[in-house]
């Protein structure tokens, strides 16, 4: 019995063998897998069958492949059969029918390339054969006359704005070895133009490859440019509402915070009430309480490390005053107009008070990024029945020399956020440009709800 030690280099010689002779199976194995698969590319074409520049903005370049097509058509068939029946000694019939054989694929090659090629190249290659057994080559091009050639390199530069690198090298090396082969046949007759076309048609490939390429590459970024620019006002639209849920917070709070008080204070405050009133009491407070909490937790996650400075009290009207004192600050020379009437409001609807100031921040941030050292109005007012705050925010073309915009306060957002707080309060939003070349923004923010009912004391 052997030991395990003089059996190991035994097996490790076998695994060696084993692996070898894997590897010298494997790479018969790929040649095969890359010639079957130029082989289905030769006979695989594209789809669909996309006309050559059919996605060009102008009318004249999609309609440019199909008019250089006909004319090529046009010269090359005329020309090629003359040659063949002067040149080449070809009667005339069988040198029409071969002309024609060569050039008139070229029309199908705007929408079909590869089966165009597929009827050129055999057209080409009847075409050599013919030649061979009907006249003396000496001092003649052979295998491929120059309107082969032509038409050739045209239909390839097709094909390589439309197939993939596979089928280009698939091409191209059949084109290679039909020259070989031919050249091959005819060794003395042969001038060598099988190794021009061979040369020829590996440049137009190989250019007319980068730039469909070069092509897809920047159709992919402009589609991705187009993706990204709606995740952007999408993600603009999102932060937009989390901000004003954030702030909504604070509303809501004080007012959930206020039920609370008077729900605990009831029984104190009014005497004589039934137990099932203090019990009722009782729970209205605790559901208070429960929903604060919740609001808390909800907070939290709206909230981020770059929101903390948000926490502060939430401004309104009474603040507006100190905005345009820090944008005529910021070089933006600004009128404020408050009307009378608004004074006489008294306490504004939270909500309402909000968003009234940052519809009118946000207006100026944009003055300053946009139009800096436009001069602007700020107008605030009610409308004639009192049930709505208007407000008017309307700059001028920028100056000459425009100011170095200061203001930063801003959310960023700018019309965004004006719309989603317009849309809050159920109110109105109208924008646009001026025609000196100005901006307006105009909002009606509703003061009273119909379809709320009258708050009572409890």
């Amino acid at each position: 019995m052997s030991s395990p030690s003089s059996a190991s280099p035994a097996t490790a010689s076998v695994g060696t063998a084993s692996a070898s002779s894997t590897a010298h199976e494997s790479l018969p194995a790929a040649a095969r897998r890359q010639a079957g698969g130029l082989a289905r590319a030769l006979v695989t074409p594209s789809y669909p069958a996309t006309p050559l520049l059919a996605g060009s903005s102008r009318r004249w370049r999609r309609r440019a492949p199909y008019a250089l097509a006909m004319l090529l058509t046009a010269i090359l068939v005329p020309v090629a059969a003359q040659l063949l029946s002067e040149d080449y000694e070809v009667s005339g019939g069988l040198a029409t029918l071969l002309g024609l054989a060569q050039a008139t694929p070229l029309l199908l090659a705007v929408t079909r390339p590869l089966q165009a090629w597929w009827l050129v190249f055999l057209a080409d290659v009847t075409t050599a054969l013919v030649v061979l057994g009907t006249s003396d080559l000496h001092h003649r091009v052979w295998p491929w006359q120059p309107p082969a050639i032509v038409g050739y390199l045209f239909l390839l530069l097709a094909l390589a704005l439309r197939e993939p690198r596979r089928t280009l090298v698939a091409v191209w090396l059949v084109t290679g070895g039909a020259g070989l082969f031919l050249g091959m046949v005819s060794e003395t007759k042969s001038d060598g133009s099988n190794v021009l076309l061979f040369v020829l048609s590996g440049v137009v490939l190989l250019v007319g490859g980068a730039l469909r390429e070069r092509g897809d590459v920047q159709r992919r970024l402009a589609e991705q440019e187009t993706i990204s620019e709606a995740e952007r006002a999408h993600r603009t639209l999102l932060e937009e509402r989390a901000r004003i849920a954030r702030e909504l917070h604070d509303v809501v709070a004080h007012h959930m915070s206020v039920i609370t008080v008077q729900a605990d204070s009831a029984p104190y405050r009014i005497g004589g009430l039934p137990p099932e009133a203090e019990r009722e009491f009782g729970t209205i407070a605790a559901t208070a309480r429960e929903s604060l909490a919740e609001m808390r937790r909800l907070l939290g996650v709206l909230r981020s490390e770059e929101t903390r400075g948000e926490r502060t009290p939430q401004p309104g009207l009474r603040q507006v005053p100190q905005l345009v004192e820090a944008t005529v600050r910021a070089g933006i020379p600004t009128e404020l107009s408050i009307g009378d009437d608004v004074a006489g409001l008294g306490a504004l609807p939270q909500a309402v008070d909000l968003s009234a100031y940052r519809i009118v921040q946000e207006a100026l941030a944009n003055v300053v990024r946009h139009a800096p050292g436009a001069a602007t109005r700020v107008s605030v007012s009610t409308a004639e029945d009192g049930s709505g705050l208007t407000l008017l925010i309307v700059n001028g073309p920028p100056a000459e020399a425009p100011a170095k915009p200061l203001e930063t306060s801003g959310t960023g957002h700018g019309l965004v956020g004006m719309v989603e707080r317009v849309r809050l309060v159920d109110g109105m939003l109208d924008t646009g440009p001026l025609p000196d070349g100005g901006f307006r923004v105009a909002a009606r923010l509703p003061l009273v709800d119909p379809d709320r009912p009258e708050e009572t004391d409890l």
